[in-house]
This record gives structure tokens, sequence and C-alpha cells, in this order.
């Protein structure tokens, strides 16, 4: 499996784009720092750009780096169950082509161990999004994966095509930095 974690980061390296199996869901992957991927994944999921992405770290030091964590934060994802992603306030070193029209951006500290090591391996975050085309529902199965997002992607991840998603999608809640809290889905 190293072997193919080495590949695919040298992909993603290049602007490539990944289909892979997430802590919830298929997913469409990019190094997140990287301004044509990202451009890429907008295109093969018909997706507006003004509809943002959101991103995953393998850890606490990574997250740090992106955004400053409120102390809810972590006592938010020690408590979930669920994969969870928080949606930060004022993220710093990453592409325009990343940020929503507010200045905030959607994390998920991942607990999936394929995606710490590609993660881990890039060094950089992973831009994470369903494999569907935009409104269309999350892929149950392999088999549900559009065409087009298979043949758009640059690597399909071998365990994709035996993959049961675990979740249809992760919770989402907004924490401000003014302390608001809001639940966007559970």
């Amino acid at each position: 499996m190293q072997t193919e974690i080495t590949h695919i980061v040298e992909i993603l390296k290049q602007s490539g784009i990944l289909l892979h199996p997430t802590d919830t869901t298929f997913g469409i992957g990019c190094d997140a720092k990287n301004v044509e991927a990202i451009r890429k994944i907008f295109k093969i999921k018909n997706r507006p750009d003004s509809k943002s992405l959101i991103i995953l770290v393998d850890s606490n030091r990574r997250l740090q780096e992106i955004v400053d964590v409120p102390d809810l934060a972590w006592d938010l994802m020690d408590l979930s169950v669920k994969p969870l992603t928080i949606i930060y306030d004022n993220p710093r070193n990453l592409p325009r082509e990343l940020i929503s029209e507010d200045n905030t951006i959607g994390i998920r500290l991942t607990k999936d161990p394929l995606c710490k090591k590609i993660i881990g391996q890039l060094n950089a975050p992973l831009v994470s999004t369903s494999a569907n085309i935009s409104g269309e529902p999350a892929p149950q199965s392999f088999e549900e994966i559009n065409q087009k997002i298979k043949e758009g992607v640059d690597y399909i991840f071998s365990e994709c095509e035996s993959f049961v998603p675990h979740y249809k999608a992760s919770s989402i809640i907004k924490l401000s930095a003014d302390g608001r809290v809001k639940v966007i889905r559970e």
C-alpha cells in the first residue's frame, strides 16, 4: 500500500485528482494548495465556484496551521460519534479558491488511516468533496459513481471497488470567532 500512496502523492503534486474512500463516503480529492487541481474538481462536479469545498487534515498541528481553533471545537471533535466538519473563520495559508465569501472554510480532522497517510506524505491538506455531480445524491457504491466522475479523475484508489460508505456525509457545525455556534447538517 505504501507504494500506491507514494504514487498517489506524485499524481496529486502534478495537479491530479483522486477518487478515494474517506471516513464518510467516496471522495474526490486534490492537494488543497494547488489552484489548478481545485478548479478541476469544480469542473468535474459541475459545481459553482461560489459553493465552497471542505478540506481534510491529518493532525491537530496541521489544523492549527490553517485556523485558530476555539476550545469548543476540540470538545466537539472529541465528543462526536460521526465524522465532524467544522467551519472556521479566517483561514490562512490556503488558496482563495477554497475560501468562502464570508472568509470561512470547512475542515475535518480525519480519522481515516488512508487519508491520514496521503495527507502526511503530501504534507498538505486534502480537498475532499463527495464523488457526485453537484446536486446529485452521494453514491453508496462504486457502481453508483457517475461515469463523468470516474473519467474526470486521474487516479481511482484500488479500495473504491469494495468500499462501503460508513456515512452519507459528515455533520457540519459552524463556529464563529465571536462564539456563535450553528448546526449546518446533523
